[in-house]
Formats: structure tokens, C-alpha cells, sequence
């Protein structure tokens, strides 16, 4: 019962560990083959391969054992009958006579044959039966060959040994099979870790965090890799940067621009004649104006960040510059409600922190749905939190960018495409990070994370 047990959990975890296999190579054909899978392939290959062949040898030199012993047990006792046999017959008796005597012996598995090769005896066990061995001695009197005497052995016990030793050869195997998925995994890890750091640190620069810090080398080779990628990052975030910045900034002054532009044409070919059109095109100036202000005023705030950080910083309460939030957006008519847990010390300077946090409130306003919009403010350990949340959903096109420049999905609206970048700016020159914590549905959560004081 034990042995069907054991053989029972043996083919379990060899169909779960061959089907995990099987599902994992079938996602090679759409996200591609791991390092850490390469390496578990290769090493579960090495290892099970190695298992299987030290199994067969074991069970191969097993038998070959059992078959020589068989043998060599069965020789000595053909050569034992041959002996008596051939003493009877030099007394003068045939061999038939002799085999009158052999009949009445139990247990024999022989086979009596006279010189021509005939069978004048048979008892017992036969030559052609599963699980046997059989070995012969000549029967002589006066010297001459007169038969033979044949014994055959069954070597049954131990054909069931073996199939009892199948099953710990099975187990042996998946162990050491469990053993290469370990180590396979800690070697995959140790090579794909560092790789994936670097991945994340330039997915961050490409993203446009400029100051990005390199992930720690271990080794030789990753040492070398990450200098080499931010010694790259710090050449390339000269020309190409000033470019694509300048591109930006062009597309977003375009629109303003040219409404300042249109209006101003069409009051100097007669608007200006017409009150009432007169005025509303000089509205539309000044709105373009507000907005082309705006969108200097945030760039004037991002480089200044960039440049030089934060100047005079002190221990305050996050609590402080949430408050402050919550009434400037209050007072421009948004529902927002405050949630403090306790004291949150941190180092940094008020009005800064108040721009970010008023900036997630204001993103909260324009892009979220009716409701009102909650700031929590709390302490974790070594870190302080601050996150708003909305009712609403980050749109798919722009979930991977929305911490770069001028991305924005609500320009009708005031959107410059700068307040989350500030954001940004404004948490990293705090030691910090801001994230978007949960995309929506049904609720959207942005979080800026601080060292605590």
C-alpha cells in the first residue's frame, strides 16, 4: 500500500512539473524565452538526464547481478546432479533407470538429455519461462559424454526487486529535479536581477527622469554594464534632450499661438468695427495668453527644480501643505475631503510640497469623474505617504507616459501636460517618488512617497 502511495505522488509531481514546463514554453512563442528559464531548462535537462542514466545503470548492473548469481547458482547445481547421475550410471545402470529415481524428487527444475540430444527427463521450471537463467554439466562414464543435465534457476525475486527499487529511482529523480528548479532559480535570479534593474533604470530615462541613479553593480561584468549605460544616459540627455524638448514645447505654443493669431486677423479686417465681436475675440486672446503663462510659468517651476532642488528645507507635518491643497481647490468649488493619520514628519519645504499636492488635486478635478476627491495623508515606517484618489480611469494611450512632458488628455480644460511632471520633480528633490498607485476602475490613486523625518 505504502509502495502504491509513494509511486501515486511520484507521477503527480512528474505530470505537474512536465505540464509547468509545457505552459511555460508555450508562452515562449508570444513574451520569449527568460534567462531564467534558459538556465532551468538547461540545468533540469543536465540533471535529468544524469538521473535517468545513473537510474538505468543501477537497475542494468542490479539485474546483471542477479543473472550471474542465477547462474552461477544453477551451474553448481547441474554440476552436482551431473555428478550424482553419472555415479549411478557407472554402477552399471541406464540413464532411464536413473531417471525412475529422479521422478520421485520435488522441487527440481531439470532437464535430462542422452547423448543424442533427446529430452529422457523434464521436471520443474522451463527454459523459455520469464525471469530465468539456466546453466548445464555433461554426464560421463568411463570418460565419455553420454548427456547432459540441465538446471534451470528463476531469478523472479528478483525481477521484484527491481520493480520495487522503480519507484525510489523515480523519486530520486524528481528530487533531484526539485534541486535543479532551485538552483536554476537562484541562478536565474542572481543572472536576470541585475538585468532587470538596469531595464527599469533605462525605461526610467527614456521616460524622461533625468536623474535616475544607476542600480548598484554586483560583479564584475553588471559593474561594467550600468557605467557604461549611465556614462550613455549622461552623453545623450544633452542635443537629443534639448530637441525633443524644444519640439514639445513648440507643439504645445502652437495652438495658442495661432488662436492669438486668427483672432487678431480678423478684428484687423473689420471686427473692430463690431463691438460685440470685437470682445469676444479679445477674449479668446486673453485665454490663449492665460494659457501660453501657464504653460511658462510650470516650465519656469520644472527647470528651476531640475536645476537647483529645494532651498531651505525644514522638519514640517505632511499634514501641512495637504491642508493648504484642500482649501486652494476648495475655494476653486472641488469637493475634496482630508484624512490625516497622526503626525508625519518630514524634511522639505512647504510650498513645494503644496504645489505637488495641489497639482494631484487639480489633475483629480479636470480628469476625474463627479464625486469628491480624498487626500490621505499617513506614515508607513520610514516613509510618509500622501495620495489623492478620484473616481475615474487613466486612459490606456497614455498609462506608460504620463509622467512625461506635455501629456495630457484634457488641453480644453487648463491642461499643460506639466502637473504630474512637477509632481514628479517636486517628490524626487524630496528624497521621494510619486507613482500612479491604481490606474481605475473604479478609482484612480496618485501617491507621493517621502523619507520620514
Amino acid at each position: 500500500m505504502m509502495q502504491l502511495i509513494v509511486v501515486a505522488a511520484a507521477s503527480i509531481g512528474l505530470i505537474v512539473f512536465v505540464s509547468f514546463i509545457a505552459a511555460r514554453l508555450i508562452r515562449v512563442r508570444t513574451a520569449g524565452l527568460s534567462i531564467r528559464m534558459q538556465v532551468f531548462l538547461a540545468l533540469a535537462m543536465m540533471v535529468g538526464a544524469f538521473a535517468f542514466g545513473l537510474g538505468l545503470m543501477v537497475l542494468d548492473r542490479v539485474k546483471a547481478r542477479a543473472d550471474l548469481v542465477g547462474r552461477e547458482a544453477a551451474t553448481g547445481e547441474a554440476q552436482a546432479i551431473a555428478a550424482v547421475v553419472s555415479a549411478e550410471m557407472e554402477t552399471g545402470r541406464a540413464l532411464p533407470d536413473v531417471v525412475q529415481l529422479l521422478e520421485s524428487a520435488q522441487g527440481l527444475n531439470l532437464t535430462l538429455f542422452d547423448q543424442s540430444g533427446a529430452i529422457v527427463f523434464a521436471s520443474g521450471r522451463a527454459l523459455d519461462a520469464p525471469g530465468s537463467v539456466a546453466a548445464s554439466a555433461p554426464l560421463r562414464v568411463s570418460g565419455d559424454e553420454v548427456g547432459r543435465a540441465r538446471v534451470v534457476k528463476p531469478t523472479l525475486v528478483i525481477q521484484q526487486t527491481l520493480a520495487d527499487f522503480a519507484p525510489t529511482v523515480l523519486i530520486i529523480s524528481l528530487l533531484l529535479g526539485a534541486v535543479a528548479a532551485g538552483a536554476a532559480a537562484v541562478i536565474g535570479r542572481t543572472i536576470a536581477r541585475p538585468i532587470e534593474r538596469l531595464t527599469r533604470f533605462a525605461e526610467r530615462v527614456s521616460d524622461g527622469d533625468r536623474r535616475a541613479p544607476p542600480p548598484p553593480g554586483h560583479g564584475r561584468e553588471v559593474t561594467r554594464l550600468s557605467r557604461a549605460l549611465d556614462s550613455m544616459r549622461r552623453q545623450l540627455q544633452g542635443r537629443p534632450f534639448v530637441e525633443t524638448f524644444a519640439a514639445d514645447l513648440s507643439h504645445e505654443l502652437k495652438n495658442p499661438v495661432a488662436a492669438i493669431r486668427a483672432s487678431g486677423e480678423v478684428m484687423r479686417d473689420g471686427a473692430l468695427d463690431e463691438p460685440e465681436t470685437a470682445r469676444q475675440f479679445v477674449e479668446r486672446i486673453l485665454e490663449a495668453t492665460s494659457r501660453i503663462e501657464a504653460l511658462l510659468d510650470d516650465l519656469l517651476s520644472l527647470a528651476r527644480l531640475e536645476a537647483r532642488g529645494v532651498d531651505g528645507e525644514a522638519t514640517i507635518d505632511l499634514a501641512e501643505p495637504a491642508q493648504q491643497a484642500q482649501a486652494a481647490a476648495r475655494d476653486r468649488g472641488a469637493d475634496v475631503e482630508l484624512a490625516v493619520d497622526g503626525y508625519v514628519p518630514v524634511r522639505g519645504d512647504v510650498s513645494w510640497l503644496s504645489r505637488a499636492i495641489t497639482n494631484l488635486v487639480d489633475n483629480a478635478h479636470i480628469h476625474g469623474e463627479s464625486g469628491s476627491i480624498r487626500i490621505r495623508v499617513w506614515r508607513d515606517g520610514d516613509d510618509a505617504h500622501c495620495a489623492v484618489t478620484n473616481t475615474g480611469q487613466v486612459q490606456a494611450e497614455v498609462t506608460e507616459r504620463i509622467f512625461r512632458r506635455f501629456v495630457t488628455t484634457r488641453a480644453d480644460r487648463g491642461g499643460t501636460g506639466l502637473g504630474l511632471p512637477i509632481v514628479r520633480a517636486i517628490a524626487e528633490a524630496h528624497g521621494g517618488q510619486a507613482e500612479c498607485v491604481h490606474k481605475g476602475p473604479p478609482r484612480v490613486t496618485f501617491e507621493i512617497s517621502l523619507p520620514a523625518a
